[in-house]
Formats: structure tokens, sequence, C-alpha cells
């Protein structure tokens, strides 16, 4: 496992990420340059070397409910590339090139969309975009989730239903 140190040695080696440093000892690394709101690639290393990687645009990893990857027991080599990979999604150059073949979703819910409201009249929107379910509240993207149940799920524990 790498130790703490090594980790931000690592994370600062990529001029994109932004050090902001957080309670507790523990440090985030942000890229500014994100095409979303999301803007957190490193959430919360801590100094015993634990930490988490924002993973929720990349369908080759797992992730929890918020998109993170525990980065515990990584080694160079996979913090390197989940970092890069992480940053490469928030660039938004996952778009494909002009020119190139267009990715269309197999699922007979291809693009669909439902709205969803708490009992304070708050709305956000559940859309299916490619192979994904997003939630957006206005413009942001509040969360990614790789299968539907999954994403009603989470709107349902936060109180909200559909509309």
């Amino acid at each position: 496992m790498l130790t703490f140190e090594q980790k931000i040695s690592i994370l600062e080696s990529f001029p994109e990420l932004e050090r902001k440093d957080v309670s507790l000892g523990r440090v985030n690394f942000h890229y500014e340059s994100s095409v979303f709101d999301k803007k957190t690639v490193v959430h919360h290393l801590h100094p015993n070397g634990n930490g988490y990687v924002y993973a929720g645009l990349l369908p080759e990893y797992e992730t929890d409910a918020k998109g993170l990857v525990n980065i515990r027991d990584f080694a160079t080599e996979e913090l390197k590339a989940i970092v890069q990979a992480s940053i490469h999604s928030l660039s938004g150059q996952n778009r494909p090139e002009p020119g190139a073949a267009e990715y269309t979703p197999t699922s007979s819910t291809a693009g669909q969309t439902s709205v969803w409201t708490d009992s304070e009249g708050h709305t956000l929107k559940l859309m299916q975009e490619d192979d994904m379910w997003y939630i957006y509240a206005g413009e942001s993207l509040e969360m990614v989730f790789e299968a539907r149940d999954e994403a009603e799920e989470y709107l349902r524990e936060e109180g909200f239903s559909p509309s």
C-alpha cells in the first residue's frame, strides 16, 4: 500500500489538479476545467492512506452511490490510471470524435426521462444517456448510476417520488 505522502506525490504530478486541504488533515484534488459541475477528482485523501477517486462516469470501475472508488490499497500505476481516467471523463473528452460512429443505446428505455419531486417541491430529472442513468438538478449533474433501479432507489431514499 502506498503511503499518504506517496499518494500526494503522485497526485501532485498531475498539473491539471488543484490541491485543496480540508479538515482532519485530509486533502481533496479538484479539476477546475471540468465541463461538469463535479470538480473533485480525489475526495478526502486521509493521512492513513484512505481516500476516494471520482469514477462516476467510468463504467469500468465499481463505485459507491456517489460515484467514488476507494483507493486505499491502490498501487502506483492503478492510482495514476484511475486519476487520469477521471480527469479525462470530467473533461468531456469521452464524446465521440467528429466523423466517428456514434454510440446507439440498445436498451428499449434509451433516452427515457422522468421528473421526480420531493415534499418541498424540489425536482430532479432522471435521464438515460448512453448506458448510464443520470440525475440532474436543473443543469447540474447530481449522481450517475449504471442501472435505473439503483437510481430510483437513491431518489426514493432522498425523499423523491415520480411526478
